[in-house]
Protein backbone atom coordinates (compact mmCIF):
# COMPACT_ATOMS: atom_id res chain seq x y z
CA UNK A 1 0.00 0.00 0.00
CA UNK A 2 2.88 2.30 0.85
CA UNK A 3 4.48 1.60 -2.27
CA UNK A 4 1.05 2.56 -4.39
CA UNK A 5 0.85 5.84 -2.09
CA UNK A 6 4.65 6.51 -3.13
CA UNK A 7 3.92 6.36 -7.03
CA UNK A 8 1.01 8.52 -6.52
CA UNK A 9 3.39 10.67 -5.23
CA UNK A 10 5.94 10.41 -7.71
CA UNK A 11 3.70 10.61 -10.80
CA UNK A 12 1.74 14.01 -9.39
CA UNK A 13 2.74 15.76 -12.32
CA UNK A 14 1.36 12.85 -14.42
CA UNK A 15 -2.07 12.76 -12.76
CA UNK A 16 -2.42 16.39 -13.03
CA UNK A 17 -2.56 16.14 -16.79
CA UNK A 18 -4.34 12.98 -17.07
CA UNK A 19 -7.11 15.18 -15.34
CA UNK A 20 -6.34 17.96 -17.29
CA UNK A 21 -6.94 15.49 -20.84
CA UNK A 22 -9.91 13.62 -19.11
CA UNK A 23 -11.52 16.97 -18.16
CA UNK A 24 -11.50 18.61 -21.64
CA UNK A 25 -13.45 15.52 -23.25
CA UNK A 26 -15.17 14.85 -20.17
CA UNK A 27 -15.96 17.91 -18.41
CA UNK A 28 -18.61 16.78 -16.18
CA UNK A 29 -16.52 13.98 -14.84
CA UNK A 30 -15.41 16.05 -11.77
CA UNK A 31 -18.33 19.46 -11.36
CA UNK A 32 -19.39 17.60 -8.57
CA UNK A 33 -16.15 19.05 -7.00
CA UNK A 34 -17.79 22.47 -6.94
CA UNK A 35 -21.07 21.70 -5.59
CA UNK A 36 -21.97 21.76 -1.98
CA UNK A 37 -23.70 19.08 0.25
CA UNK A 38 -25.86 19.93 2.94
CA UNK A 39 -25.08 24.17 2.19
CA UNK A 40 -21.34 22.78 2.55
CA UNK A 41 -18.96 23.37 -0.42
CA UNK A 42 -17.05 20.04 -1.17
CA UNK A 43 -13.84 22.24 -1.87
CA UNK A 44 -14.06 23.76 1.02
CA UNK A 45 -13.95 19.85 2.71
CA UNK A 46 -11.28 18.53 0.46
CA UNK A 47 -9.01 21.38 1.34
CA UNK A 48 -10.12 20.69 4.93
CA UNK A 49 -8.39 17.52 4.22
CA UNK A 50 -5.32 18.70 2.71
CA UNK A 51 -4.98 20.84 5.95
CA UNK A 52 -5.46 18.58 8.02
CA UNK A 53 -2.85 16.08 7.18
CA UNK A 54 -0.35 19.35 7.10
CA UNK A 55 -1.32 19.87 10.71
CA UNK A 56 -0.42 16.16 11.88
CA UNK A 57 2.89 17.13 10.92
CA UNK A 58 3.46 20.41 12.93
CA UNK A 59 3.74 21.20 16.56
CA UNK A 60 3.33 24.37 18.34
CA UNK A 61 6.58 24.94 18.60
CA UNK A 62 6.89 25.62 15.05
CA UNK A 63 4.39 28.60 14.99
CA UNK A 64 6.13 30.21 17.99
CA UNK A 65 9.27 30.36 16.36
CA UNK A 66 7.73 31.41 13.11
CA UNK A 67 6.75 34.80 15.52
CA UNK A 68 9.75 34.61 17.30
CA UNK A 69 11.19 35.54 13.19
CA UNK A 70 8.66 38.52 12.64
CA UNK A 71 10.51 39.98 9.81
CA UNK A 72 9.48 36.86 7.65
CA UNK A 73 6.24 37.89 7.86
CA UNK A 74 6.33 41.21 7.62
CA UNK A 75 8.43 40.37 4.22
CA UNK A 76 5.77 37.99 2.84
CA UNK A 77 2.58 39.98 3.81
CA UNK A 78 4.36 43.48 2.60
CA UNK A 79 5.20 41.96 -1.34
CA UNK A 80 2.01 40.18 -0.84
CA UNK A 81 -0.14 43.17 -1.22
CA UNK A 82 1.94 45.28 -2.99
CA UNK A 83 4.08 43.58 -5.52
CA UNK A 84 0.97 41.01 -6.97
CA UNK A 85 -1.48 44.11 -7.58
CA UNK A 86 0.99 45.87 -9.65
CA UNK A 87 2.53 43.07 -11.05
CA UNK A 88 -0.72 42.29 -11.89
CA UNK A 89 -1.57 45.94 -13.55
CA UNK A 90 1.49 46.29 -15.10
CA UNK A 91 0.51 42.93 -17.28
CA UNK A 92 -2.74 43.99 -18.00
CA UNK A 93 -1.41 47.27 -19.51
CA UNK A 94 1.24 45.69 -21.21
CA UNK A 95 -0.62 43.07 -23.21
CA UNK A 96 -3.94 45.53 -23.44
CA UNK A 97 -6.52 43.53 -21.55
CA UNK A 98 -9.68 44.61 -22.02
CA UNK A 99 -11.62 45.65 -19.34
CA UNK A 100 -13.44 42.30 -18.19
CA UNK A 101 -9.94 40.34 -18.40
CA UNK A 102 -8.23 42.92 -16.73
CA UNK A 103 -10.45 43.37 -13.90
CA UNK A 104 -10.25 39.82 -13.38
CA UNK A 105 -6.48 39.75 -13.40
CA UNK A 106 -6.08 42.46 -11.16
CA UNK A 107 -8.75 40.59 -8.74
CA UNK A 108 -6.52 37.63 -9.14
CA UNK A 109 -3.38 40.08 -7.93
CA UNK A 110 -5.25 41.88 -4.86
CA UNK A 111 -6.47 38.86 -2.96
CA UNK A 112 -4.72 36.68 -0.62
CA UNK A 113 -2.15 34.03 -0.60
CA UNK A 114 -4.68 30.50 -1.12
CA UNK A 115 -4.40 27.15 0.74
CA UNK A 116 -2.67 25.88 -2.33
CA UNK A 117 0.30 27.44 -0.91
CA UNK A 118 0.43 25.72 2.07
CA UNK A 119 0.05 22.10 -0.10
CA UNK A 120 2.86 23.23 -2.18
CA UNK A 121 4.88 24.52 0.17
CA UNK A 122 4.41 21.00 2.25
CA UNK A 123 5.48 18.99 -1.13
CA UNK A 124 8.22 21.47 -1.51
CA UNK A 125 9.70 20.77 1.87
CA UNK A 126 9.76 24.50 2.77
CA UNK A 127 8.70 26.47 6.14
CA UNK A 128 5.28 24.76 6.48
CA UNK A 129 4.63 26.79 9.69
CA UNK A 130 5.79 29.85 7.88
CA UNK A 131 3.50 29.23 4.69
CA UNK A 132 0.32 28.85 6.97
CA UNK A 133 0.83 31.98 9.14
CA UNK A 134 1.50 33.83 5.93
CA UNK A 135 -2.30 32.82 4.35
CA UNK A 136 -3.75 33.04 7.55
CA UNK A 137 -2.56 36.57 8.21
CA UNK A 138 -2.95 37.69 4.53
CA UNK A 139 -6.37 36.33 4.64
CA UNK A 140 -7.80 38.30 7.71
CA UNK A 141 -6.27 41.31 6.62
CA UNK A 142 -7.89 41.05 3.30
CA UNK A 143 -11.34 42.47 3.68
CA UNK A 144 -9.94 45.69 4.08
CA UNK A 145 -6.76 45.40 2.10
CA UNK A 146 -8.15 43.55 -1.06
CA UNK A 147 -11.34 46.06 -1.46
CA UNK A 148 -8.98 49.18 -1.26
CA UNK A 149 -5.90 47.88 -3.45
CA UNK A 150 -8.85 47.21 -5.97
CA UNK A 151 -10.83 50.56 -5.71
CA UNK A 152 -6.91 52.33 -6.38
CA UNK A 153 -6.11 50.04 -9.40
CA UNK A 154 -9.26 50.15 -11.08
CA UNK A 155 -11.50 52.22 -9.43
CA UNK A 156 -14.27 49.63 -8.31
CA UNK A 157 -15.26 49.48 -4.66
CA UNK A 158 -15.68 45.51 -3.89
CA UNK A 159 -18.02 44.99 -1.04
CA UNK A 160 -17.87 41.76 0.54
CA UNK A 161 -18.43 40.81 4.72
CA UNK A 162 -15.31 40.73 6.61
CA UNK A 163 -17.34 38.20 9.04
CA UNK A 164 -18.16 35.43 6.22
CA UNK A 165 -14.08 35.47 5.14
CA UNK A 166 -13.12 34.80 9.21
CA UNK A 167 -15.67 31.95 9.42
CA UNK A 168 -14.26 30.41 6.17
CA UNK A 169 -11.05 30.94 7.42
CA UNK A 170 -11.68 28.86 10.46
CA UNK A 171 -13.45 26.40 8.81
CA UNK A 172 -11.10 26.01 5.97
CA UNK A 173 -7.79 26.36 7.41
CA UNK A 174 -7.98 27.27 10.98
CA UNK A 175 -9.73 24.14 12.73
CA UNK A 176 -8.67 21.25 10.34
CA UNK A 177 -4.65 22.65 10.92
CA UNK A 178 -5.91 22.63 15.19
CA UNK A 179 -7.34 18.68 14.82
CA UNK A 180 -3.99 17.99 13.11
CA UNK A 181 -2.05 19.52 15.48
CA UNK A 182 -3.62 17.64 18.21
CA UNK A 183 -3.78 14.64 16.92
CA UNK A 184 -0.40 14.98 15.98
CA UNK A 185 -0.09 16.45 20.14
CA UNK A 186 -2.03 13.44 21.64
CA UNK A 187 -0.78 9.99 19.48
CA UNK A 188 2.52 11.12 17.75
CA UNK A 189 2.93 7.36 16.65
CA UNK A 190 0.05 7.69 14.22
CA UNK A 191 0.76 10.99 13.02
CA UNK A 192 4.31 9.69 12.06
CA UNK A 193 2.81 7.04 10.03
CA UNK A 194 0.04 9.15 7.93
CA UNK A 195 3.22 11.17 6.76
CA UNK A 196 3.74 8.26 4.33
CA UNK A 197 0.50 8.80 2.74
CA UNK A 198 -0.21 12.10 3.18
CA UNK A 199 1.67 13.89 0.44
CA UNK A 200 -0.21 11.23 -2.23
CA UNK A 201 -4.11 12.50 -1.07
CA UNK A 202 -2.85 15.91 -1.19
CA UNK A 203 -1.97 14.86 -4.71
CA UNK A 204 -5.19 12.81 -5.68
CA UNK A 205 -7.15 15.94 -3.62
CA UNK A 206 -5.21 19.10 -5.88
CA UNK A 207 -6.59 16.91 -9.41
CA UNK A 208 -9.92 16.51 -7.79
CA UNK A 209 -9.83 20.19 -7.70
CA UNK A 210 -8.47 21.32 -11.11
CA UNK A 211 -10.60 18.76 -12.74
CA UNK A 212 -13.51 20.66 -10.29
CA UNK A 213 -12.46 24.30 -11.87
CA UNK A 214 -11.19 23.69 -15.28
CA UNK A 215 -15.06 21.19 -16.27
CA UNK A 216 -17.30 23.88 -14.54
CA UNK A 217 -15.28 27.19 -16.28
CA UNK A 218 -14.59 25.13 -19.57
CA UNK A 219 -16.70 27.35 -22.04
CA UNK A 220 -15.34 30.36 -20.69
CA UNK A 221 -11.77 29.23 -20.75
CA UNK A 222 -11.98 27.75 -24.67
CA UNK A 223 -13.93 31.09 -25.77
CA UNK A 224 -11.40 33.32 -24.56
CA UNK A 225 -7.90 34.78 -26.65
CA UNK A 226 -4.87 32.77 -26.01
CA UNK A 227 -3.24 36.27 -24.73
CA UNK A 228 -4.78 35.82 -21.13
CA UNK A 229 -3.20 32.57 -20.57
CA UNK A 230 0.29 33.76 -21.76
CA UNK A 231 -0.43 36.50 -19.45
CA UNK A 232 -1.41 34.29 -16.18
CA UNK A 233 1.62 31.90 -16.82
CA UNK A 234 4.13 35.54 -17.00
CA UNK A 235 2.41 36.38 -13.68
CA UNK A 236 3.04 32.86 -11.79
CA UNK A 237 6.59 33.04 -12.95
CA UNK A 238 7.06 36.47 -12.26
CA UNK A 239 5.73 36.23 -9.02
CA UNK A 240 8.29 33.32 -8.09
CA UNK A 241 11.26 35.21 -9.11
CA UNK A 242 10.75 38.15 -7.27
CA UNK A 243 9.77 36.40 -4.80
CA UNK A 244 13.08 34.03 -4.18
CA UNK A 245 14.90 37.85 -5.14
CA UNK A 246 13.11 39.96 -2.57
CA UNK A 247 13.64 36.98 0.28
CA UNK A 248 17.45 36.39 -0.57
CA UNK A 249 17.75 40.31 -0.32
CA UNK A 250 16.30 40.53 3.07
CA UNK A 251 18.27 37.89 4.24
CA UNK A 252 16.77 34.50 4.13
CA UNK A 253 17.93 31.51 3.83
CA UNK A 254 16.76 29.00 0.82
CA UNK A 255 13.83 27.31 2.97
CA UNK A 256 12.01 30.50 3.69
CA UNK A 257 12.24 31.93 0.58
CA UNK A 258 11.51 29.63 -1.43
CA UNK A 259 8.18 29.55 1.08
CA UNK A 260 7.61 33.05 0.61
CA UNK A 261 7.83 32.69 -3.38
CA UNK A 262 5.60 30.23 -2.93
CA UNK A 263 2.86 32.36 -0.89
CA UNK A 264 3.39 35.38 -3.42
CA UNK A 265 2.79 33.22 -6.50
CA UNK A 266 -0.15 31.02 -5.10
CA UNK A 267 -2.99 33.20 -4.89
CA UNK A 268 -6.95 32.43 -3.78
CA UNK A 269 -7.83 32.35 -7.20
CA UNK A 270 -11.48 30.57 -6.30
CA UNK A 271 -11.95 33.80 -3.73
CA UNK A 272 -10.97 35.91 -7.30
CA UNK A 273 -13.22 34.35 -9.89
CA UNK A 274 -16.40 34.29 -6.98
CA UNK A 275 -15.70 38.28 -5.99
CA UNK A 276 -15.66 38.80 -10.82
CA UNK A 277 -18.63 36.69 -10.59
CA UNK A 278 -20.80 38.82 -7.44
CA UNK A 279 -19.06 41.93 -8.04
CA UNK A 280 -19.11 42.88 -12.14
CA UNK A 281 -21.50 40.80 -13.32
CA UNK A 282 -21.61 42.54 -16.75
CA UNK A 283 -18.06 41.54 -17.37
CA UNK A 284 -18.76 37.64 -17.70
CA UNK A 285 -15.16 37.21 -18.65
CA UNK A 286 -13.76 38.71 -15.27
CA UNK A 287 -14.50 35.34 -13.91
CA UNK A 288 -11.55 33.69 -16.70
CA UNK A 289 -8.34 34.78 -14.86
CA UNK A 290 -9.33 33.41 -11.44
CA UNK A 291 -10.10 30.15 -13.44
CA UNK A 292 -6.93 29.91 -15.55
CA UNK A 293 -5.07 30.77 -12.64
CA UNK A 294 -6.19 27.76 -10.53
CA UNK A 295 -5.73 25.60 -13.06
CA UNK A 296 -2.40 26.69 -14.16
CA UNK A 297 -0.73 27.37 -10.38
CA UNK A 298 -1.12 24.07 -9.43
CA UNK A 299 -0.16 22.05 -12.39
CA UNK A 300 3.47 24.32 -12.73
CA UNK A 301 3.16 24.16 -8.49
CA UNK A 302 3.61 20.26 -8.43
CA UNK A 303 6.56 21.34 -11.27
CA UNK A 304 8.01 23.56 -8.47
CA UNK A 305 7.54 21.85 -5.60
CA UNK A 306 9.64 18.87 -7.26
CA UNK A 307 12.30 21.19 -8.21
CA UNK A 308 12.78 22.75 -4.75
CA UNK A 309 12.45 19.29 -3.47
CA UNK A 310 15.28 17.74 -5.39
CA UNK A 311 17.25 20.92 -4.85
CA UNK A 312 16.80 20.90 -1.05
CA UNK A 313 17.98 17.35 -0.79
CA UNK A 314 20.92 17.98 -2.59
CA UNK A 315 21.54 20.76 -0.40
CA UNK A 316 21.23 18.74 2.55
CA UNK A 317 23.84 16.07 0.95
CA UNK A 318 26.20 18.94 0.39
CA UNK A 319 26.01 19.76 4.76
CA UNK A 320 26.23 16.35 5.34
Amino acid sequence: MKRLFKLVEKYFVILILLTVIITYFYPNTFKWVMDSVAGVNIINVLLGIILFGMGTTLKVDHFVNVFKRPKDILVGISIQYIIMPLLALTLARLFSLNEALTVGLILVGTVPGGTASDVITFLAKGDLALSVSLTAVSTIISPILTPLITLLLIGNQILFSPIEMFISIVQIVIIPIAIGLFVNYKFPKFANELKDYLPAVSSIVICLIIGGVLGANKTAIMTTSWIITVVIILQFILAIGIGLIVSYLSGMKFKQAITIAIELAFQNSGLSTSLAKTHFPNLTLATVPGALYSVWQNLAGSILAYIFTRYMKDSEKQEN
